[in-house]
């Protein structure tokens, strides 16, 4: 039985309820169930850490010490166990070096494939660079057609000052009769006089030939004859190169010269060229990289953009950061001397600043160059009085900021100065990483750089046409036969694993992007790609959520790999929500039926249509259609006239977009993977709307203008990033209740007869909190070669505070047990304050009420994490105008947590503000107000609006994608005017759990 099912026996990990769970192996299997159900309980703290840990175990303890091993997770037994990888949400990379080239290990093979097969040229004059040897060149000329007249050049002088004298004088008493100097042919027994302080070029004639013509004679050449003129060609060769220095020139009648070096250097420029190794083409290493950027691509520099505060005031009004507001400064230096330069150039300073010239404009960021201003001083004060002018070139800002930046020594001061600065691509390398004979060198010519810059679906068609016989057959291509014998397996290679990352949806990513700028759904995916090319078998595949950032039209290409990685022999099991998935699953596990405390049972198992037949499962009864995601409205908002327009968006691959979101509305940005969605909204319309409401310092990406802005006073953006990154972070901390939850307990009589303030009952001040832990409740014990353990502290028994703050107690309960409470039973106990019952309210409104005040923030998930901070939102006093942008919040929700979401989003847009989603979940896109469709495919192939309006407007679009599976979604949607019987459905009452013998929910 263990060879064919997974058997775990008392599963306790967290909030799980001593399960038991038999799994199918070498089976795609779904854990599904609402947040906070215990699926990664399961998934990734049971198994995989069980796994991991049996693995690191079974080595040596002098390996063991070398690697994090973890935590035993709370579990009686397991059997069936394979080696456990886990591939997770989360960075492929925080490094900036590391690219999707890197991290799939492509780039590797195609700096291999270069080192091998590539042909270099001079980075300066494009010239190929191709060392060859006196018979290989002998060869080449003896291809030139027959009858061909043409001469052996060797150039001894190359482009040098100076009259030469003594090599023409050498060369005459060698015998020589010829040269040719300048390009003009000149006999060497005349007298030559050449101008000192000119550069010049000086070739020796060493021969002339005539190519032989095998008819002529006979039919057959006489073979004396061809012995002879190849004796004397290859004569003519050797000493040609034995004068230049390995340099040979041959001149062909009609003007053709042919140029042959014995050296690996430029025969033209003279530029030495290295031996192509891989190295060479790695950015990582000092042998390939860019000598001025390091090989990061980017340099730091002041970017003009960030002096621009705005660009409608005029300078007096503040258009610069860099000068404030002058008109409030109007004895400074500053000014005076801005007065001078505009004086000269004849501008007035009141002028809005995209209005005043563009020459003007330069000279303040850039400076005057040779151009001499006149600069008038004057001085009056109660002891003395001057007057002074001057005429020189003014400096710029940019030079200005850069030299305060490096000289500075206050740290705040230089914080300042960088706030101006960013990351811009290196001037040497163009951003491309590499140094220039690296990037002079072409197989088929492309460069490898070229190749990188290409997404994964045309790179993929660039190796398939390099590799294939038949293209090479018509000359197509430049590999000639023993080049393709040494590149065939790696291009096998490179296939392989660019066919792999198509196959997961990742067609529209270039090799060349960083790989910090993934996200997690794309970053989980490059992993999966990886580890079908590894083709291991017989493993425990974990992944979580590997849908997430897809759109539905990719979908299946995932679920193939998925399968495929099965089909190899291996056991995949994946933490989904997604429907489709779902369903071509060969095994389901609900968890629930709450979450927390109220979930942690196994609510039903078995195949997809188990799962549906069974009426204790919700997940089964949405898969079913029993119940429906709806839209908390009666109908859709309709547009007011009002709308927040964005013109010229021009970031990565939008193509000058003018997009329109109306203002009041719920919005939805849709489209494939790669479509530019993130572009849009992430890179451009928030940074543009934070930089115009509140002053914020990052750049937007490309855009012209932003229009409606008076109609809106802030703009938040809702991450699922976490709400802090030390455990001392907590729901109660980031939405502002805990200060009110301390404000309670100092006005209790006995902490007043004690004098305690409210920082008395804080874990992060000295003063109330346990000081031998330091209000953590845990210690850490290193353990060396095994993995360190947490214990409870001996003296506040993981209370976090000491013993006199806990004698304090409000209604019964101290401080520690107050934060112990779940928000739920939190309600219950605040009722009759409202200032803490509100905050506590809104957390339970988004589905939060099993979650405990005290809970670490590291332990919360994103999905959570972004519902803590929507909660936040939601408990502020409404005051409408607000933009909320949130990118794919559906992230790790389950059908009735997207319900939660949408009821709360609608709330806020209820409420008069404007919600932007970047989505790919119908259910949240089939109950916007509004729609921008973008694509219509990803990379450079999107960028562009495709579809824009009400969903059912989108609907009707034929060539949008999104269109074609909205349309399916409402057609399964009820009617809009029933939606608040369906919500009553959706979120009813869930079953209460009842625990059998085994764990499982009954």
């Amino acid at each position: 039985m263990a060879q064919d099912t997974l058997v775990i026996r008392g599963a306790q990990q967290h909030n799980l309820k001593d399960i038991d769970l038999t799994l199918p192996r070498h089976k795609l299997v779904v854990i599904t169930g609402v947040s906070g159900s215990g699926k990664s309980s399961m998934a990734f703290d049971t198994l995989y850490a069980e796994g991991q840990r049996r693995y690191v175990e079974s080595l040596s303890s002098y390996a063991r010490q070398f690697l994090g091993q973890m935590e035993k997770p709370k579990v009686d037994f397991i059997g069936g166990l394979s080696p456990a990888i886990a591939i997770e949400q989360k960075a492929v990379s925080k490094n900036p070096r590391s690219t999707v080239g890197t991290v799939t290990e492509v780039y590797d093979y195609l700096r291999v494939l270069y080192a091998r097969v590539g042909t270099p040229h001079c980075p300066q004059c494009g010239r190929e660079v191709n060392a060859q040897s006196a018979q290989q060149i002998v060869e080449r000329v003896g291809q030139l057609p027959p009858g061909t007249r043409f001469q052996i050049l060797a150039p001894v002088i190359r482009g040098r000052k100076g009259t030469h004298e003594e090599i023409l004088a050498q060369a005459r008493a060698d015998g020589y009769v010829r040269a040719r100097i300048d390009g003009v042919p000149v006999e060497l027994s005349e007298r030559i006089k050449l101008a000192k302080n000119k550069k010049h070029d000086v070739e020796i004639v060493v021969d002339r030939l005539v190519m032989p013509d095998p008819r002529t004679g006979g039919d057959e050449p006489e073979e004396s004859e061809a012995e002879g003129f190849v004796a004397r060609l290859t004569d003519s060769v050797e000493t040609a190169l034995r004068l230049a220095d390995g340099l040979l020139h041959v001149d062909v009648e009609g003007g053709e010269v042919l140029i042959f070096s014995e050296q690996n250097a430029c025969p033209a420029c003279g530029l030495s060229f290295p031996e192509l190794t891989p190295q060479m083409f790695s950015f990582n290493s000092p042998h390939g990289m860019c000598p001025d950027c390091n090989g990061l691509g980017t340099q730091l520099n002041v970017d003009p953009a960030l002096i621009l505060h705005d660009a409608r005031r005029s300078i007096m009004d503040g258009a610069l950061r860099w000068y404030g507001e002058l008109r409030k400064k109007k004895d400074s230096w500053t000014l005076r001397q801005l007065e001078s330069i505009a004086r000269h150039y004849g501008v007035d300073l009141e002028t809005p600043w995209q209005d005043l010239p563009e020459s003007f404009r330069h000279v303040l960021f850039y400076g005057s160059g040779e151009e001499k201003i006149h600069f008038a001083y004057q001085h009056e004060s109660e002891n003395s009085s001057w007057t002074g002018e001057s005429r020189r070139p003014v400096r710029g800002i940019i030079y200005h900021i850069n030299r305060l930046f490096h000289q500075t020594r206050s740290e705040y001061t230089r914080r300042w100065y960088a706030s101006f600065l960013s990351d811009q691509p290196c001037p040497t390398c163009r951003g491309k990483r590499l140094r220039p004979e690296a990037a002079a060198t072409t197989i088929a010519a492309k460069s490898i750089e070229e190749v990188t810059a290409l997404s994964i679906q045309d790179a993929l068609a660039w190796v398939n046409k390099l590799g294939n016989r038949r293209s090479r057959a018509t000359g197509e291509q430049a590999l000639t036969e023993e080049q393709f014998q040494i590149a065939e397996e790696i291009l096998k290679e490179i296939r392989d694993r660019l066919q792999f990352m198509l196959n997961v949806g990742l067609h529209y990513l270039t090799l060349e992007r960083p790989a910090p700028t993934l996200s997690g759904g794309e970053g989980q995916r490059i992993r999966l790609a990886s580890q079908i090319g590894c083709g291991l078998v017989g493993v425990l595949y974990i992944l979580d959520e590997p849908s997430i950032g897809l759109h539905q039209r990719d979908n299946r290409r995932l679920l193939d790999t998925l399968e495929q990685l099965r089909d190899m022999g291996n056991t995949v099991l994946v933490v989904e929500h997604d429907a489709e998935t779902m369903t071509t699953a060969d095994w389901i596990v609900d968890l629930g039926p709450g979450a927390g405390i109220l979930g942690g049972w196994v609510v039903a198992e078995g195949t997809p249509q188990d799962i549906m037949d069974n009426a204790r499962s919700l997940t089964g009864r949405y898969l079913s259609g029993a119940l429906a995601v709806c839209s908390p409205n009666g109908q859709r908002r309709t547009v007011n006239g009002k709308w927040l327009t964005l013109s010229g968006a021009r970031q990565n691959n939008l193509k000058n977009l003018e997009v329109r979101f109306p203002l009041g509305l719920f919005s939805c940005v849709t489209g494939v993977s790669g479509s530019g969605k993130s572009s849009l909204v992430a890179q451009t319309l928030h940074p543009a709307l934070a930089r115009a409401l509140h002053g914020a310092e990052g750049k937007p990406g490309e855009y012209d203008r932003l229009e409606g802005l008076e109609l809106v006073n802030k703009v938040i953006n809702i991450t699922q990033d976490p709400i802090g990154h030390t455990p001392r972070s907590n729901p109660a901390t980031y939405v502002g209740v805990f200060d009110g939850i301390r404000r309670i307990f100092a006005q209790v009589p006995e902490a007043k007869a004690r004098g305690y303030q409210p920082g008395r009952f804080s874990f992060n001040v000295k003063g109330g909190r346990c000081e031998a832990c330091k209000g953590h409740g845990l210690k850490v014990i290193e353990m060396h070669f095994l993995s360190d353990v947490w214990v409870t502290c001996d003296v506040c028994k993981g209370q976090r505070f000491n013993r006199e703050t806990l004698q304090i107690r409000y209604k019964g309960k101290n401080i520690a047990d107050t934060l112990d409470m779940d928000v739920n039973e939190a309600l219950e106990h605040f009722a009759n304050i409202p200032k803490i019952e509100r905050k506590l309210q809104t957390l339970a409104d988004v589905g939060l009420g099993y979650v405990k005040l005290g809970q670490s923030a590291t332990t919360l998930s994103g999905g959570e994490a972004q519902r803590v901070k929507l909660a936040k939102e939601l408990s502020r006093t409404a005051t409408g105008d607000t933009v909320y942008i949130l990118d794919e919040p559906t992230t790790g929700l389950h059908f009735a947590d997207i319900q939660k979401l949408l009821d709360v989003l609608h709330r806020l847009t209820d409420a008069g503000n404007t919600v932007i989603v970047i989505e790919h979940n119908l259910d949240v896109i089939k109950t916007a107000d509004w729609i921008v469709d973008l694509g219509p495919e990803g990379g450079e192939g999107g960028g562009r609006i495709v579809a824009q309006g009400s969903p059912e407007e989108v609907a009707a679009v034929p060539e949008s994608y999104t269109g074609q599976f909205l349309r399916q979604a409402l057609r399964g949607m009820p009617d809009m005017a029933q939606a608040p019987d369906c919500l009553s459905i959706a979120a009813g009452r869930e079953p209460v759990p009842v625990a059998s013998g085994n764990g499982a929910y009954r």
